[in-house]
């Protein structure tokens, strides 16, 4: 996972679920990941709305087969619900939950993959959330020595980076730069939230992917192969996280 400077506290949950083996199967996949905290469990709607009073949760991992009170008809109660993961033995509520913009639907019985994939959804549209709408600019700039000169980039720019041992080659859309630097430093170097290595010879800017299908990458009319051990790694961290269809 690309490191992250600052501190990210990790989202509280609510795991609501009359089945007291579902919640503890959540709670269970909650605590493998980092960026998840179980903040409380509750069997029933009246529950969680007591809990959801008391404010500060984040995230809500949400049954909608419950007795009184359905998930749904919970949620619809709410005047400024959480982020909601729902969770259901039964696949025809699904367009209904995405009506309410749910961020993601996990049938039943829950796969840990799915439930990550959900859960980086969730963390995605968190970090939107608390994101400013006007950031500080971000200085982008570098000097990379041409000869005698050094010539300014931007590294917004650099579609992707191929080494050539001690050399490496910054590809642009409408030139190619040759510097005299490593793979390993510039990776070291420029913002690993933006650039990814795909294989041990190239690192790649992800804002330029056009696609990613089986073992390739495409980005500008050009196709880079990407190693089998980081291509899990890349679906996870860059295409998952960003999924709109599954």
């Amino acid at each position: 996972m690309s490191h992250n400077p600052t501190y990210e506290a990790p989202l509280q949950c609510l795991v609501i679920d009359d089945e007291p083996v579902a919640r503890e199967s959540i709670m269970d996949f909650c605590s493998r990941l980092d960026f998840l905290q179980v903040a409380g469990t509750c069997a029933n709607a009246m529950e969680a709305a007591n809990y959801l009073q008391q404010g500060n949760i984040d995230l809500l991992f949400l049954d909608i087969n419950m007795p009184y009170l359905s998930g749904l008809e919970f949620l619809e109660s709410l005047e400024h619900p959480p982020l909601t993961i729902l969770t259901t033995a039964y696949s025809e509520h699904a367009l209904e939950g995405y009506r309410l913009s749910i961020v993601d639907y996990l049938l039943k019985p829950i796969t840990f993959k799915r439930f990550y994939q959900a859960a980086l959804k969730a963390r995605q549209h968190h970090l939107m959330n608390i994101t400013p709408k006007h950031p500080q600019s971000i200085d982008t700039f570098l000097y990379v020595r041409q000869g005698d000169s050094f010539q300014k980039i931007s590294w917004v720019d650099i579609l992707y980076i191929e080494g050539m041992q001690n050399y490496a080659k910054l590809h642009f859309k409408d030139r190619e730069l040759i510097i005299h630097q490593t793979m390993i430093s510039l990776e070291e170097t420029l913002p690993s939230d933006n650039f990814f290595r795909i294989h041990k010879s190239y690192l790649i800017n992800i804002s330029h992917i056009d696609s990613v299908s089986g073992g390739r990458i495409f980005i500008n009319g050009n196709e880079l192969p990407i190693s089998r051990n980081r291509r899990e790694d890349l679906l996870k961290e860059v295409v998952y996280t960003k999924l709109l269809s599954r």
